[in-house]
């Protein structure tokens, strides 16, 4: 299979999202897939923003390894990424403004300098002066070339991103792709072999996108949430959709309203789905109790981001799982799941409200800064609409000859008679407190131990049955392997083709993805890893979360961790290294690297002195007199190339001992 990846760097306010969006659309058109991936700060100007787009003949399943092409916004972004292109590929950068240095080039790669004023001199006669933000769109042009994708279907996206502000504004685009296309092919060779493309399209969403359809595709008709990043796009696309889906979309002051609207919808009998991240969940969790002791059935996206409290709000982490299993204080039944790619978003989403409401009891899904904002293709065969609506055993009428309703009646299933408000002879009290069978509270003057044993055991029962329903997770890979990755949530695809690679360089893998979390099929998991040869956890957070869980309910505990907690998702390549260390026996070592001494250097930089400087040189040394090895770092003025800066940064710790400016 034929794959690039091509980056895309600049800063916030560049327009790289709209370049890399069709870049995208237009290859999915073609009938390529792509999965993109942007690394942003919380920053709405300025800063640095990393945006990297996998194409490939099949599916991929993350954003990869490699880089096969650069485009650079401004020259921070040659400074930092242009080293990464990988032999065979291209530089692109508009050199109006911007330097490559080729000692920053690897060997074999080509550099592609843009004379912007220069060459688009014929399409500003004709529109006028351009927007500096334009220069992205001549650099996809180049692009479209050197990747051999082609002008027509990229023609087609600019008309439909560009169509509500007149044919001028369309005209004044292709020609700016043309002209990026045209001097690329006089001045470099392609990148690419010629590609096999299917024209099959498919829809380009995000895991929040997939989400919210997958939520009014399964009759969710009550919306409610605060902005949060990065769970606000599922707010957004509600808010843009409500007249077509019927859904009442709600922005609460808080989250703390929010979870209580939602409740509230969920006892009046609409299917109810509210989202958030950590911090927004943290306000939640005493009302999501209430909706668990009224067994209220509703819906929470938990969309994980990087904490503790505001934390990362831009970055990537898989560390709530232990905040959702304690949300709220004591103990009821409640669905806990992760979905593992966008599509399954939409799936599970789709599904969750019947179970739910089948079950009376609140639902969370688990999903993260990666899953929830990287958009990807997904085949249009994934977003099935036939989705049917199972609300479980509903009341419509209670005869006055079967006595009072009892809204909680102790069953064998542990499923109760539930009835919508306004049902005839179906009067009961929804409290917080705990109740009996006709809802008295049971939590003064009628106090009883046998009813609040009766009613907890009503309760939990439902979790046996409901666990039946869900189908076990299942070892994908070879049946013999060597090695078993066990992982969750948006680090599946990253696992998976780390174990496809491995499985290639001899080392036979097969992995676990564990997607019910709760209720936990503890009997399918220990049988399948106590027959492991060397199981190994690969998690997005610092303690290995998922693996502590699995011990709590199984005993089975991982022979290795790999863990990723500096707010970036995983390559490839970083487990299939992890990995081969832990075979060899070998330590895992946390010192800084030459790569991340790199970027330190850049963070003083650009907290410092507004980035006029930059690292050119990095020496390790031994502790001398610092007590841990320490990396020399020379620095560079950017216009003259002179000496500028030397810094002393330790590999141990990362602190900064020196930063001395020549005069």
């Amino acid at each position: 299979m034929q794959e690039v990846t091509i980056g895309i760097a600049g800063a916030a306010g560049d327009g790289l999202d709209k370049s890399g969006d069709s870049l995208a659309k237009t290859c999915g058109r073609l009938g390529l897939h792509v999965y993109a991936y942007n690394s942003y700060q919380s920053i709405i100007r300025g800063g640095h923003i990393w945006l990297m787009v996998r194409i490939g003949e099949d599916k991929v399943y993350s954003h990869g390894d490699g880089l096969s092409a650069l485009v650079a916004l401004n020259q921070d972004s040659i400074e930092r990424h242009a080293s990464k292109v990988e032999e065979g590929g291209v530089i692109i950068f508009n050199s109006d403004k911007i330097k490559c240095d080729p000692a920053l080039v690897r060997k074999g790669v080509q550099i592609l300098p843009l004379p912007v004023a220069e060459i688009t001199a014929e399409v500003v006669k004709e529109h006028g002066a351009l927007q500096a933000i334009m220069q992205n769109t001549i650099a996809i042009g180049a692009i479209l070339y050197l990747a051999q994708l082609g002008m027509d279907e990229a023609a087609s996206v600019m008309a439909d991103t560009f169509g509500h502000k007149g044919q001028k504004v369309i005209d004044l685009n292709v020609s700016l792709l043309k002209v990026g296309y045209e001097h690329a092919k006089k001045n470099a060779k392609t990148f690419t072999n010629e590609w096999k493309f299917s024209k099959k399209r498919r829809p380009f969403v995000t895991g929040n996108e997939a989400t919210a359809i997958g939520a009014a595709v399964g009759g969710c008709k009550f919306y409610s949430a605060y902005p949060m990043t990065p769970a606000s796009t599922i707010l957004h696309w509600m808010a843009n959709h409500t007249q077509q889906t019927d859904i009442v979309v709600k922005q609460g002051e808080d989250e703390l309203a929010v979870m209580n609207m939602t409740v509230g919808a969920g006892i009046a009998g609409v299917r109810a789905m509210c989202a958030t991240s950590g911090g927004g969940f943290a306000l939640m969790t005493e009302a999501l109790g209430m909706a668990g002791i009224m067994e209220v059935p509703i819906v929470c996206v938990e969309v994980q981001r990087g904490g503790p409290s505001t934390g990362l709000p831009t970055k990537t982490e898989q560390a709530d799982l232990f905040q959702v299993f304690g949300a709220s204080q004591g103990e009821f039944p409640r669905i806990i799941v992760a979905p593992r790619d966008t599509g399954d978003c939409y799936v599970t989403t789709s599904q969750i409200f019947n179970l739910t409401d089948r079950f009376q009891l609140p639902a969370i899904i688990m999903s993260d800064l990666l899953l929830g904002e990287h958009p990807e293709t997904v085949d249009a065969e994934v977003f099935n609409p036939d989705v049917k609506v199972d609300r479980g055993e509903m009341v419509h009428e209670w005869p006055e000859k079967d006595g009072k309703y009892r809204r909680f009646r102790f069953t064998e299933s542990g499923i109760s008679p539930r009835a919508l408000p306004g049902t005839a002879n179906t009067l009961y009290v929804s409290a917080t407190d705990d109740h009996d069978e006709e809802s008295i509270l049971i939590s003064d003057m009628f106090t009883s131990a046998p009813v609040r044993r009766m009613i907890n055991q009503k309760r939990f029962r439902k979790m046996e049955l409901l666990k039946k329903e869900l189908p076990a997770p299942k070892l994908e890979g070879p049946a013999d392997a060597d090695v078993t990755l066990v992982t969750w949530g948006s680090t599946s695809g990253v696992v998976k083709e780390a174990a496809e690679k491995l499985t290639a360089d001899g080392i036979k893998t097969n992995f676990l993805v564990i997607k019910w979390i709760v209720p936990f099929h503890d009997k399918e998991v220990a049988e399948l890893l106590n027959k492991a040869k060397k199981k190994i956890s690969v998690e997005v957070n610092f303690t290995s979360q998922m693996a502590k869980y699995i011990r709590m309910e199984t005993g089975v505990v991982m022979d290795a961790h790999i863990t990723k907690y500096n707010g970036e998702p995983y390559q490839p390549k970083q487990v299939v290294a992890r990995v081969k260390e832990i075979l060899a026996g070998k330590t895992h070592d946390l010192e800084l690297t030459e790569i991340e001494a790199r970027e330190m250097a850049y963070h003083h930089l650009r907290t410092h002195y507004s980035e006029k400087l930059r690292p050119v040189k990095l020496v390790k040394e031994s502790a001398n007199g610092h007590g841990e090895p320490v990396w020399n770092i020379e620095f560079a003025e950017r216009a003259s190339g002179n000496k500028g800066a030397t810094m002393k940064i330790g590999a141990v710790t990362g602190t900064t001992y020196s930063f001395v400016k020549d005069e």
